[in-house]
């Protein structure tokens, strides 16, 4: 049996592609950029996220206190650009979370060729971002996010 079409068909109603951003002030561009998957479900259907661990022979399996279920996460940009992504472009997602899909490709490519580093490619990152899961929770608006970023790139270009 191929699980390939099962897998992606589940991950499409309980999978997700995130970018988050932390504040960093070490960083000269002051963000850290985190591409992450993952799937959540309850403790009674596990086997689901362990057949998705095997498959994809990456990311870990943890508890989620938010809402009480396990969540199967895959956060290494080596294992999402060697292992996730080309899964997902050889069995599309169906859904309209195909598009957060192509922007999360996107961003992990350009944090691959270290765009994240520098304030233009942070912008494209930001934006690319910030248009993928419309009805998840925003920490900070890329208003905020900019702002903060030009702050933290003047002070450490002046030594600070």
């Amino acid at each position: 049996m191929d699980i390939r079409p099962y897998i992606s068909g589940y991950v499409d109603g309980e999978g997700c592609f995130t970018v988050s951003f932390s504040p960093r002030s070490k960083l000269r561009v002051g963000w850290e950029v985190r591409p992450s998957f993952s799937v959540s479900q309850n403790a009674d259907r596990a086997e689901v996220l362990v057949l998705m661990k095997e498959y994809f022979r990456c990311g870990g399996i943890r508890p989620d206190r938010s809402d009480r279920t396990l969540k199967y996460e895959v956060r290494s940009l080596d294992d999402l650009r060697r292992r996730v992504i080309p899964h997902f472009e050889l069995f599309p997602l169906l859904s309209s979370k195909g598009r957060d899909f192509e922007r999360f490709a996107a961003v992990c490519e350009l944090v691959a060729e270290r765009a994240h580093l520098n304030p233009s490619g942070l912008r494209v990152i930001m934006d690319l971002a910030l248009g993928m899961n419309a009805s998840g929770r925003r920490r900070f608006t890329a208003e905020r996010m900019v702002g903060m970023s030009e702050v933290i790139v003047s002070a450490t270009s002046n030594g600070g």
